[in-house]
Formats: structure tokens, sequence, C-alpha cells
């Protein structure tokens, strides 16, 4: 996250809710994890991954029903 993005405050808010993916660094972000720790996870069958190229995203669905079902 950028400081641009936290200044923002509900416009970031927002922007999460309209989010159809999150990127390898916003799910490092998200959980407080290292980026390795987050592309093991992405390697789990819960996550459905769109792979382009070298880049990663995970669905934003999938992530969250997963981490719903961990609280």
């Amino acid at each position: 996250m950028d400081t641009k993005s936290l200044k923002r405050g509900n416009c970031y808010s927002q922007e999460i809710k309209d989010k159809k993916t999150y990127s390898v660094l916003e799910i490092t972000d998200i959980l407080q994890i290292s980026k390795s720790k987050a592309y093991e996870l992405c390697k789990q069958p819960d996550f459905k991954v769109v792979r382009l190229g070298r880049t990663i995203r995970i669905s934003k669905v999938s992530f969250d029903n997963w981490l719903d079902n961990l609280l």
C-alpha cells in the first residue's frame, strides 16, 4: 500500500471492495506475512489463481472465503 492510498481513507476501502483479484504483495499486506509464505499460499487448492506471465493474481472471492473460514 502506498501512503497516498492510505490518506484517501474511504476511497481506498472502496477500491478494495471493487477489486476482483489481489496481487501477492496485497496478500502479504493483508496477512502481514512474507512474500515467500504468500507464494506458498497461492499453491493451495483453496485459491483460484490466475497467472499472466510471471504475474500472479489471486481471486478476491476465493481469498476472502478462505480467510472467513479461518476466523
